[in-house]
């Protein structure tokens, strides 16, 4: 893995999140929790590089990134979908499903939260905002059938802080 700059990164966001998916974590080196996210956004918000996810109340992931400032979305290709796809039906209540994932944790360059010694693409980020979606500002009706028990996302935005990107 080499380190870049955010504004060398250069992917295809749509393809990422909705065809590739990426592991989110929250949390410290010692104790944190990881869920696959399929929804999300890489731009520029305030100046800065960002990303954007959106995590229901009910997930277990959600305490964590309350209680921390920091997260880390990783990457991994189609290398990694059998261990998205356990994480992102599993939840971290029920046992170590990053054990029975078969990834790696391991130190970020920045933040507490780990990346994944098997990601592709790692974005350690910093917390600048968040808000829980309103279904009153769903301007297409479509939206609202993805919330059939009106449990709403909180979104937050993150400051892309390193990247780190495999050669």
């Amino acid at each position: 893995m080499r380190t870049i700059l955010p504004s060398e990164l250069a992917v295809r966001p749509a393809d990422l999140w909705l065809n590739e998916w990426l592991l989110l974590c929250a949390g410290t080196r010692k104790s944190f929790n990881a869920m696959t996210v399929a929804w999300g956004s890489i731009g520029g918000m305030w100046n800065e590089p960002f990303v954007q996810i959106a995590v229901r109340h009910s997930r277990h992931t959600f305490g964590f990134l309350e209680e921390h400032p920091h997260f880390t979305l990783s990457a991994f290709g189609e290398k990694g979908r059998d261990a998205l796809q356990l994480l992102g039906t599993r939840s971290g209540r029920d046992g170590d499903k990053i054990a029975d994932s078969g990834l790696t944790p391991r130190p970020s360059r920045v933040v507490e939260a780990p990346g994944f010694e098997e990601a592709r693409l790692i974005l350690e980020c910093e917390k600048t905002y968040w808000q829980d979606m309103d279904p009153e500002h769903f301007l297409d009706g479509a939206i609202a059938e993805c919330y059939p028990e009106a449990d709403y996302h909180r979104v937050y935005y993150g400051k892309i802080l390193s990247v780190e990107i495999a050669d």
